[in-house]
């Protein structure tokens, strides 16, 4: 196998869920799986998710649900985004519930329906300004889909865009989804779902929880906010080996365009990875890796294949040593917050850039 692997820790993710579901306090946990799982393989995860009684899952796009339905999965799973792509006859036939914002899905869902009710979400934007129907235009929403019979909203939702910064504008959302409850029950319909709170809410805001609750990146260990302390723990292990060493003579430099030169003796170790598999460019000369449980600083640009990492301080380092980019060793730990800072981004995005040509490996820990 290659050395450049993912190692997912499926016991890790388990407990996680327990730490979400405690939060929780008798919600319904809807295990946001979107994005390959956040970069971790959806398919292992939602099976293991779905043995540790998860109530259901959250996906971006339709073809994500139709492939945990193929294997095997038999929870509840919203398509989040709505619908692309006019897959309204392949939603019905897997037993997706669709997210709805668009007058024009409802009606593609009533021509495809024969009749029979669809459940759907309605998605209301309460200030996230992306998807959802405006409040402003809610009363029209709700006049036109009179139009729609087969059309029933199951559950109202909306997504808080401040969730781990500004408990102020979170009230306003909340105050906007309230008035979107009121004005949908007038009109007729009874949702019997209600849900707001994603990974940062289910922590800071328990008012947010309403019937449903939809953590993300908590399930993979991290909170959702740098101010959160909860025991989650990175369900990712990120690692490769030496390739190769050897030793820089002052003056002598490494990698495209020079941007390290020794200026001492400085002895290498090249890794195979790059930014092909998902390691930043931007975290040239910024990041670190563990060798030996120490870390070692990124020294050089980042290729698409290689990456050399100045190990000078390390004692006794040789060819094909463990090389973790983000987990724990000899109780040393890198994790996505540290190659995100390192990276300028974020640790969503550290996580779902590890690419597919990177092995993932399923552990029982």
């Amino acid at each position: 196998m290659r050395p450049t692997r993912a190692e997912v820790l499926l016991d890790t993710i388990a407990h996680n869920f327990q730490v979400v579901r405690q939060a929780a306090n008798g919600r319904k946990v809807l295990a946001v799986v979107k994005a390959d799982a956040y970069g971790h393989g959806v398919v292992p995860v939602a099976q293991r998710l779905q043995t540790e009684g998860v109530d259901g899952f959250g996906v971006a796009l339709a073809e994500e649900g139709i492939e945990l339905r193929e294997a095997g999965i038999d929870r509840a799973i919203l398509v989040l985004n709505g619908i692309n792509g006019g897959a309204h006859r392949d939603i019905i036939a897997a037993g997706l519930t669709p997210v709805l914002y668009d007058i024009a899905e409802a009606s593609a869902f009533e021509a495809v329906s024969r009749s029979r009710p669809i459940d759907v979400h309605l998605k209301v934007d309460t200030g996230m300004g992306r998807l959802g129907v405006p409040l402003g235009e809610l009363p029209d929403f709700l006049r036109d889909l009179r139009r729609f019979p087969s059309i029933r909203i199951a559950g109202l939702m909306t997504h808080l865009s401040t969730a781990d910064s500004d408990p102020d504008y979170v009230a306003e959302q909340l105050r906007g989804f309230k008035y979107a409850e009121g004005l949908v029950r007038r009109f007729g319909h009874e949702p019997s779902v209600l849900h707001a709170a994603n990974s940062a809410a289910l922590f800071r805001h328990p008012e947010t929880h309403f019937d449903w609750v939809r953590p993300g990146i908590s399930l993979y260990g991290y909170p959702g906010s740098s101010s959160i302390d909860v025991p989650l723990r990175p369900a990712m292990r990120w690692r490769t080996e030496v390739l190769r060493i050897r030793t820089l003579r002052p003056g002598e430099s490494a990698g495209y365009g020079r941007s390290f030169r020794a200026t001492r003796e400085t002895r290498l170790a090249t890794i195979p990875i790059g930014y092909g598999d998902g390691l930043f460019r931007s975290a040239s000369n910024r990041g670190h890796v563990l060798i030996r449980g120490s870390r070692c600083p990124i020294v050089g640009n980042i290729a698409m294949d290689l990456t050399t990492v100045d190990v000078s301080e390390v004692a006794g380092v040789a060819l094909g040593d463990e090389v973790l980019l983000l987990g724990e060793q000899e109780g040393a730990v890198l994790d996505a917050v540290d190659l995100a800072a390192a990276a300028g981004t974020i640790p969503y995005e550290v996580l779902t850039n590890v690419s597919r040509r990177v092995p993932r490996v399923y552990l029982n820990r």
